[in-house]
């Protein structure tokens, strides 16, 4: 009954040898217009049941004696067929008419039975309902989140199509993740018109990078974790996006900058772009005395410079014009401002930029975060310049963190994970209790730790 063609699965049933010539046709095939085998199976059973009604009344109208013009034709019958498995929701929710009898009883008693068995079904929960259900009309989920989320449910619905959460399981998981390791890392960052099966053909003729394990692991971490939501509303059985593995190769393992690595950096050529010199080298800056995020960086608001117990601080916080927030919990804090940074005359920068945001030059991109195209611009300069992969605009934070746990032993493990926006890496009672004690002065204390030559910044960023 069930035949697979490629990648769809068919329903074939063969017409009983005594209704050929009345309906014209040796056998009834249909696609069933899906790849999933328990939805085909389902699809492929209402056919079944709705064969057998015409059969039926081809039978009973052979046996009153009718003439060929009130027997039903098979191919007028197929176009109801058809129409049906183009509306795969419909199929699930529709009852199945009962049968009148028909002259042989033996075989017409296995079609009652299957006909009164079938029961109106809820209709399913689509993976793309799910998507706008648990994580986009989600109030308590961020920004971030909901744009990572739907990033990774649009690429799985490009590669197989809208289906059914209850029918996707390891077999769909594995093949996404193989899927995923085969995509041009420049997947997302440029207008393509191409399918992504073109796009991993292309990336494998030209020899292209693809998907890091890193990049692979955070979109099925987040089908995971839409899973972990379904799995508590009892809508699945389980969890398939879990227990797989991301290596694909060897790693590359983020370090901080040497000192010559971040000479050539800073005495390189800016690329053209449509950020400038200058904002690149105030960015720079700021990463490197800081700690800051690239994000954290670009989406500063004139209102997060303050002055908190008399010092000047980055107040790292949500913003809810352009939604964006912090990456994590942590991630909302006070930092205060290095004074290498109030020396080169970062304090007045508010005062005469135009526009709500502290950094100039930066444009939102569409899916509205701002540095996009600050970040691969860096990324251009820092392969031109032939510095290695292992360091990238995230590795100030390394640097950063680097120096300020081999520093002077008065700086406390707790303060730098506060500075960093990371969650305290020790979780006893007393850290728990008494993080939020942390003074400015002692934030201050810590970002002082961090120094580099005196050539290296020379330039500012004028």
């Amino acid at each position: 009954m069930l035949r697979i063609r490629g990648t769809t699965y068919h329903f074939r049933r063969i017409v009983p040898p005594a209704l050929r010539s009345a309906l014209k046709q040796r056998e009834i095939w249909v696609s069933l217009k899906t790849g999933y085998q328990n939805e085909a199976r389902k699809r492929a059973s209402l056919l079944h049941a709705r064969t057998t009604e015409l059969f039926d009344e081809t039978f009973r109208a052979l046996a009153e004696g009718q003439d060929c013009q009130s027997i039903p034709h098979v191919r007028d019958a197929l176009k109801d067929l058809h129409r049906l498995v183009e509306a795969p929701i419909g199929i699930e929710a529709m009852p199945l008419p009962v049968s009148r009898p028909r002259l042989r009883p033996q075989n017409m008693r296995k079609a009652l039975a299957a006909t009164t068995a079938s029961t109106p079904k809820p209709q399913p929960l689509l993976l793309s309902e799910a998507l706008t259900r648990f994580v986009l009309e989600n109030p308590q989920t961020s920004a971030d989140t909901k744009k990572a989320t739907q990033r990774a449910v649009e690429l799985f619905l490009q590669a197989f199509g809208d289906a059914s959460i209850s029918i996707i399981g390891g077999e769909k998981a594995g093949a996404f993740r193989d899927l995923l390791f085969s995509l041009p890392a420049s997947l997302g960052k440029r207008k393509s018109s191409l399918t992504l099966t073109e796009e991993t053909e292309c990336a494998k003729r030209d020899g292209r990078p693809t998907l890091s394990g890193k990049s692979v692991k955070n979109h099925m971490m987040r089908l995971s974790a839409l899973w972990n939501q379904l799995l508590q509303r009892e809508l699945v059985t389980k969890n398939p996006w879990t227990g797989w593995s991301f290596e694909n190769g060897s790693k590359t393992i983020r370090r901080g900058w040497s000192t010559q690595e971040l000479h050539t950096l800073m005495t390189g050529d800016w690329p053209r772009s449509s950020v400038s010199e200058s904002t690149f080298r105030l960015v720079t800056m700021i990463g490197a005395y800081s700690g800051l995020r690239l994000g954290e960086i670009c989406h500063l608001r004139t209102e997060d410079l303050q002055t908190i117990d008399g010092i000047p601080c980055f107040v790292i916080q949500p913003h809810t014009e352009d939604g964006w927030s912090p990456k994590t919990d942590a991630g909302t804090r006070m930092v205060p401002i290095h004074s290498k940074l109030i020396e080169a005359g970062f304090l007045t920068l508010k005062d005469t930029v135009d526009g709500p945001h502290l950094i100039p030059g930066l444009n939102m991109s569409k899916d509205g975060v701002r540095g996009t195209v600050f970040g691969r611009s860096f990324s251009t300069m820092k392969t031109r310049l032939g510095l290695p992969a292992e360091i990238t605009f995230h590795s100030f934070r390394h640097s950063v963190s680097t120096q300020l746990r081999n520093a002077s032993a008065d700086i406390r493990e707790i303060w730098i994970d506060r500075l960093l926006g990371h969650e305290a890496t020790h979780k006893s009672q007393g850290t728990s209790t008494y993080l939020s004690g942390i003074t400015t002065a002692n934030l201050r204390q810590t970002v002082e730790a961090i120094s580099y030559p005196n050539d290296i910044f020379r330039k500012g960023w004028s």
